[in-house]
């Protein structure tokens, strides 16, 4: 390959100046189309190597040129030598590893680096040795079919170990200063692929890498790879013989925990817990077998938890204490679980004490992070972490040993501190409300039958001084414990009378959590609550408006949860008690917004909606079918308000999502019952999908659909036909707005009508699939792969699995109705052929619309679903749509598909098909389509006759 002077580089570097510096947008725009240009074109292999090879080429220029040979060496060519900063030899040497790997002609690829590079390289051959595992074992563009990977890797790999690990140990012993290499140490734990963890660590390369850990330049180096060897002894059995050999060496550096933690080396000390954490979680059964020999291993974690003052490292160990858990807490290892109760009552001890707030260093005492918000985040997320700990505690200890520290803890402080506080100057409030956060994270490990340790600390939490923090915690705490308090009613009325003294603080988040714990008490303590429904109304409506929209909700279901459990009788008066003054609220705030820009007013009525909806979520009494159902009493007299509402913003997003949520659980939650209202509610659901082209409508639809389905309880098959009408004129009104506006302007609508076409197959297969619509159905979707958002694309994908599976004998779901239980669903040959029709008209362009997307715009997590599409096609018609995939390929842009590609694929397919392996054309056509994506983007100036036509319905 010819070497180019300087002035063929020019441009490349011209463009990367551009990109660098600040001048206009448009510019840096033409600087990286022309970039990325210059990466796909032939005359990009000279000119990198030309740059690599400039002495005065800049960094940033170099970095620039390595990248872009590494993404064209995967397609087979060679690279020069060339010395650099380590970013670009790390480029070059993943590049010569992809040369290695496709370039299975060169044998001795090891020899010929290391003679080539000589005494002098010996850091680019270390590069090279790391790199070369990573990217046989991990790389995603390997261009070799799955034989000559496997092949290519035992010769580059396996065959190469033994040499690789006697290259390494003699580098070792050459010096102290390569012994301590960190390029060293990532090069073993690289190889540990394929190097056996016994092999190393009974070599002298072990002891380089524990004397490596007293090396700070090394340090972390060092820890990834004991960490690396620690993996590849987690089957205990089969490696005794190394953890045997690597135990005591471990035990030996334990005196560096104290020494990181007293000269407060942060990085050490993470790097030591790390270490022994994740050898404790690899070694965890050995623990539990042989607990006394291994006990060492776990009082080290626990000193790492016990002198993390800065709470820096002691996450590192959770995972850990989970495993150890998991498995002492099995009855075949009670005893180890005996012998280690004292180190988890020692864990229980510590946990808490780090779950306490810090004390503020400045006179602002509420200022706990010195105005550090992302700190205080951390802390809180980290708490909860804390909080699972805490539980693994109660499974091996005990829950009411746990309970018990946090109630001692409680305890010892109100009698120490608790004279001395007054309103809001408590002090050493931390060590309060850290016990009071452990007994809120116990909460779900708790039994109702729990008969030691609640009836004594629930009557202290009830008289917790008044401080923001503490009343905050222990609300937050008495709403875990309402399962308990449900089985014994007499501490209801103290708590709840807490509860609600807290809606009256200052602090919104005192508040908040008093929302959320009355939800609770609502809830579990509902049946105890039926006498208090009118006081408890009082209580409701007093608070309801100060209240924000996420705790409104919260109380809601609490107060639903009451009226749910009144009787029959009194569920009308109840629901209408509670009802209709949020229906008032919510008219005059419409009122308010109507024919205004007021977006308050109108986010406000969405939200009274929401509150409606919950009731009748939550009120779902029994009723016989001959009754009258008191709920759907209530719906009936709301129902014209609602509609109302819709219709008089149709603009409005969030009021519609709200009216059609509600709709939708009048129908889920009264079933059957609320047929005498269904006509109605089928013609607002109708003429407001019509009008404001919003998806939610389609959404609710879905539910009356699959409710009062052909052959649903309590539906006759005029009800039944009715609703299949109803769906038809959904469907036409989608199609008219697909005929008005792109894909790209519906995404949501799309997703809702194909979501709901799911269960139309499902449900009205024999109504939908002979219907004149179906075929405009089909060619929407068709039209819908057009966009590139996963959610609605997944929900078309879906959609034509499950309509094209109706080709075939069996389809993917159904409601036919078979003579025996066990025997599968058989589509009826008429609907075979119907969707065999379908196909021949429209099965070309839907193959250009999925294997275009597969190659170019579809969401990789999509892929899995269109090749199943393309998969479901060639079950129905494997001849014909391997002719449509020939078509396909031949109109894809110039120059990117080699003949020899296409005839591959082509002939693979063939092949199967005729060997009756159908299913695996599927991996076929993704690797294909994966290895055309990774090679091209989709040209800016289109796709040529492949590009998409518009939709176009005239029904």
């Amino acid at each position: 390959m010819a070497t180019q002077g300087s002035d063929s580089f020019a441009p490349v570097l011209q463009a990367l100046s551009v990109m660098q510096s600040n001048i206009e947008r448009s510019q840096k725009s033409q600087a990286h189309e022309y970039l990325e240009k210059f990466q796909k074109s032939p005359e990009a292999w000279a000119i990198t190597t030309s740059l690599l090879s400039t002495a005065n080429a800049s960094a940033e220029a170099k970095l620039f040129a390595a990248t872009t040979l590494k993404g064209k060496v995967v397609f087979r060519i060679s690279l020069p030598q060339v010395d650099g900063p380590r970013p670009i030899r790390t480029q070059l040497c993943v590049c010569l590893a992809y040369l290695a790997i496709q370039m299975v002609e060169w044998k001795d690829v090891l020899q010929h680096v290391g003679s080539n590079l000589g005494s002098s390289g010996g850091d680019c051959v270390l590069e090279f040795l790391r790199v070369l595992p990573e990217e046989v074992t991990e790389g995603r563009k390997i261009n070799l079919t799955e034989e000559d990977l496997n092949n290519r890797t035992k010769e580059l790999l396996e065959d190469n170990a033994v040499q690789v690990l006697r290259l390494l140990t003699q580098y070792a012993e050459s010096s102290s200063n390569a012994a301590s290499n960190p390029q060293l140490l990532e090069c073993i734990s690289s190889w540990l692929r394929e190097i056996p963890a016994a092999a190393v660590v009974s070599s002298s390369l072990f002891d380089a890498i524990i004397n490596a850990l007293s090396v700070e330049s090394s340090f972390e180096a060092a820890v990834d790879c004991i960490c690396t060897i620690l993996r590849d002894t987690r089957e205990v059995d089969e490696s005794i013989e190394v953890i045997q050999l690597i135990y005591p060496r471990l035990m030996s550096i334990r005196p560096k925990i104290a020494a990181a933690a007293e000269s407060d080396d942060q990085d050490t000390f993470k790097g030591l817990t790390r270490l022994y954490a994740e050898a404790g979680e690899y070694w965890v059964v050995m623990i539990a077998r042989l607990p006394s020999e291994f006990r060492g291993l776990v009082e080290a974690i626990l000193e790492c938890c016990a002198r993390d003052t800065d709470r820096e490292a002691i996450s590192l160990t959770f995972l850990f204490w989970y495993e150890f858990k998991q498995i002492i807490t099995l009855e075949r290892y009670k005893q180890a679980r005996d012998i280690f109760a004292d180190i988890w009552s020692k864990l229980m001890d510590i946990m808490i004490k780090h779950l306490e707030y810090p004390t503020p260093e400045g006179p602002n005492e509420a200022d706990l992070f010195d105005g550090d918000r992302e700190q205080e985040e951390k802390f809180r997320e980290f708490r909860h972490q804390m909080g699972d700990v805490l539980k693994d505690c109660c499974d091996v200890i005990t829950v009411t040993e746990c309970l018990g520290k946090s109630f001692n803890l409680i305890q010892s402080w109100i009698s120490t501190y608790g004279p001395q506080a007054v309103a809001n100057r408590v002090p050493h409030w931390q060590e309060l409300e850290a016990p009071l956060f452990s007994m809120r994270a116990m909460g779900r490990m708790v039994s109702p039958e729990e008969s030691v340790v609640l009836h004594r600390v629930i009557p202290l939490i009830v008289q917790i001084p008044s401080h923001d923090k503490l009343r905050f915690q222990a609300v937050m705490a008495l709403g875990r414990y309402t399962d308990w308090t449900a089985q014994h009613p007499e501490f209801l009325q103290p708590q709840l009378n807490f509860v609600i003294a807290a809606f009256k603080d200052q602090s919104i988040e005192v508040v908040k959590a008093a929302a959320l714990a009355f939800r609770f008490f609502g809830t579990d303590c509902r049946k105890l609550l039926i006498d208090n429904v009118t006081q408890l109304h009082d209580f409701y409506e007093s608070v309801l408006d100060q209240l924000l929209p996420a705790s409104q909700e919260e109380i809601t279901e609490g107060a639903a949860a009451v009226v749910s459990a009144q009787a029959l009788d009194r569920i009308y008066p109840m629901f209408k008690l509670y009802c209709d003054p949020i229906i008032k609220r919510m008219m005059a705030r419409a009122n308010q917004a109507q024919g205004t820009e007021d977006e308050s007013a109108r986010l406000a009525v969405a939200d009274y909606i929401q509150l409606i909806t919950i009731f009748i979520q939550n009120v779902n009494p029994y009723v016989s079918p001959t009754q009258e159902n008191p709920a759907v009493k209530y719906c009936q007299e709301i129902l014209p308000v609602m509609s109302a509402i819709a219709e008089n913003f149709t603009s409005c997003t969030p009021i519609l999502e709200r009216v059609c949520r509600c709709w939708r659980y009048m129908v889920l939650s009264y079933r059957t019952a609320i047929l005498p209202l269904l006509p109605t509610l089928a013609q607002q659901l109708a003429s407001g999908f019509e009008s404001s082209r919003q998806g939610c409508f389609l959404w609710a639809t879905d539910s009356v659909l699959r409710e009062f389905a052909d052959g649903a309880e309590f539906v006759d098959a005029a009800t039944s036909q009715a609703i299949y009408n109803f769906f038809e004129q959904q469907a036409l009104a989608f199609l008219r707005i697909m005929n008005d506006l792109p894909p790209n302007d519906l995404p949501d609508v799309i997703e809702d009508f194909f979501r709901l076409l799911i269960d139309a197959l499902i449900y009205y297969h024999a109504s939908l699939l002979p219907a004149p619509i179906c075929s405009p159905i089909i060619a929407a979707a068709t039209s819908a792969l057009t966009l590139q958002q996963e959610a609605p694309l997944t929900a078309t994908l879906h959609f034509l699995c499950d309509f094209l599976s109706y080709g075939t004998d069996h389809p993917n779901s159904s409601n036919f109705q078979n003579g025996s239980n066990s025997a599968r669903a058989t589509v009826p040959a008429e609907l075979q052929q119907r969707v065999r029709h379908l196909m021949s008209e429209q099965g070309e362009t839907l193959t250009q619309r999925i294997l275009t997307g597969m190659m170019f715009s579809f969401p990789r997590d999509c892929l899995q679903d269109a090749s199943s599409v393309l998969l479901a096609m060639l079950e129905i018609q494997p001849q014909a749509v391997t002719l449509w995939v020939k078509d396909t390929l031949d109109m894809l842009p110039a120059g990117t598909l080699k003949a020899q590609e296409s005839e591959k694929l082509l002939n693979g397919m063939a092949n199967k098909i005729q060997q009756g392996e159908i299913k695996k054309v599927k991996v076929l056509l993704q690797d294909f389509t994966n290895s055309y994506r990774r090679r091209n983007v989709a040209p800016r100036e289109g796709l040529g006759r492949l590009e998409a036509t518009r939709f176009r319905f005239s029904g």
